[in-house]
């Protein structure tokens, strides 16, 4: 994998300023179960402001296929991850920024599934919305028209594991469980069938990954964290949360610290489903 880029709130306002402006994302949105036929997470935030020249990107709807026995978020419809990316001008030698409100735990899902589908020119905007309106840079209300861009997605470059695969790791390799801790030890599921974690899974919530103000920490304080959790970059890692959301938070952050995972992209939605998946809830 390339080294993660992430692109600072000043550093993406002179790029949209530029001769070759970024195809720009919004991706805000909240943890919950949405129905199909309501608007999605984050569209009433985006229009109320966003950064000009974004656009909104629907994670439940676009960045996902219907949930079901794959979990909450399993991997999109090429096609209909193709279709919202070239509406929202991503082309395959257009670099593209996303973003979220502040900490980019769903802006990673975009930047990943662009990442697995192939485009190779993806930042993420380090501390979000947040880090935009701190500062002291503009927001619109009107959404930009659609866009014309050329990018097909091939899937696979970027790897995952199934639940098979996944257990297998957590006894030879580390896989990370990037949930709160609270879910991870199984003290609260406020949204699936179980609670608890995947035996053998370390847990490592991505909130630790973060500064309080949303912004990743700094490369050798990432080193040193996942080094405390036992990860050798040598060794097989991947990574899975509740939806495979926040677990490619986790993987932006590995990448930062420049170590390789694969994502579980079931993740507890899937493997908390099936009753013949066995469940830990101690530390």
């Amino acid at each position: 994998m390339e080294s993660t880029t992430l692109i600072t709130a000043d550093e993406l306002s002179a790029a949209l300023a530029g001769e070759h402006p970024p195809a720009l994302l919004d991706v805000r949105w909240q943890l919950g179960r949405w129905e199909p036929g309501t608007p999605p997470p984050g569209a009433e935030d985006y229009a109320a402001g966003h950064i000009p020249g974004a656009h909104f990107i629907a994670l439940d709807s676009e960045l996902a296929a219907p949930a079901g026995p794959g979990g909450r978020h399993p991997l999109p419809d090429p096609g209909v991850l193709g279709a919202a990316m070239r509406s929202a001008g991503v082309s395959a030698d257009r670099e593209v920024v996303v973003y979220d409100a502040a900490t980019s735990a769903s802006a990673a899902r975009a930047w990943w599934l662009l990442r697995w589908a192939g485009h190779s020119r993806v930042r993420v905007l380090d501390g979000g919305l947040a880090a935009w309106t701190a500062a002291g840079l503009p927001l619109q209300q009107e959404a930009p028209p659609a866009e014309k861009g050329d990018f097909i997605p091939a899937p696979g470059t970027l790897p995952t594991v199934d639940a098979d695969a996944a257990a297998v790791l957590a006894g030879t390799g580390r896989l990370l469980d990037a949930r709160a801790g609270e879910r991870y030890r199984g003290e609260t599921e406020p949204i699936d069938p179980r609670a608890g974690h995947i035996p053998g899974a370390i847990s490592a919530p991505t909130t630790d990954n973060l500064l309080p103000d949303g912004r990743f920490r700094p490369a050798a304080e990432l080193t040193e964290r996942f080094a405390a959790l036992g990860v050798d970059p040598g060794a097989g890692i991947a990574v899975y949360c509740g939806s495979g959301v926040t677990a490619a938070h986790e993987i932006l952050a590995l990448s930062l610290a420049g170590i390789d995972a694969a994502l579980y992209p079931g993740s507890w939605s899937e493997w908390s489903s099936d009753p013949n998946r066995p469940v830990e809830t101690s530390n």
